[in-house]
């Protein structure tokens, strides 16, 4: 399948706000200091979109298939809020964008190796990022979250 990264559009985030049915559901994908329920503007502004490198990634006949961002972490390209719309899940969708945004995040940010967090109790997310090449790694500071693995790339 065709697909490319772009800047997250209203009709994106519209869309992005419907795949979170909880306020569980959206923190264990978002972290911390989101807001629940949320509206358009609080969905935004709690994103940082206007701060943070986002990305919508679109397939060539224009459906909403998943969104990520990354931004500078201790030395390497933190891949951030991953997520892939329930409808396309299980197609390996989260390895295009995981892949697509660090290679962009890697040349932009001027470092050779990417990471992330993950909760883990989401396997399929863990096995995911294993199989395209992330481990787990100690984190050097404390993390915020219960039972959250932090994941590197090299």
């Amino acid at each position: 399948m065709n697909m490319y990264l772009t800047e997250p559009s209203d009709e994106n985030c519209i869309e992005l706000m419907s795949w979170f049915s909880s306020e569980e559901e959206l923190s264990s994908w978002s972290g911390p200091n989101f807001r629940y329920p949320f509206t358009l503007s609080t969905f935004k502004s709690d994103l940082k979109l206007d701060t943070l490198n986002s990305f919508s990634l679109i397939s060539k006949e224009g459906d909403f298939l998943a969104f990520g961002q990354y931004y500078l972490r201790l030395g390497k390209c933190h891949l951030g809020r991953l997520v892939v719309n329930p409808n396309w899940r299980g197609q390996g969708i989260v390895s295009t964008l995981a892949n697509q945004i660090s290679d962009m995040g890697k040349e932009n940010l001027k470092v050779d190796s990417c990471s992330l967090f993950v909760l883990g109790h989401n396997e399929r997310a863990i096995k995911s990022y294993k199989k395209m090449g992330f481990s787990i790694a100690e984190y050097p500071e404390k993390i915020p979250l219960k039972n959250c693995l932090y994941m590197v790339k090299m």
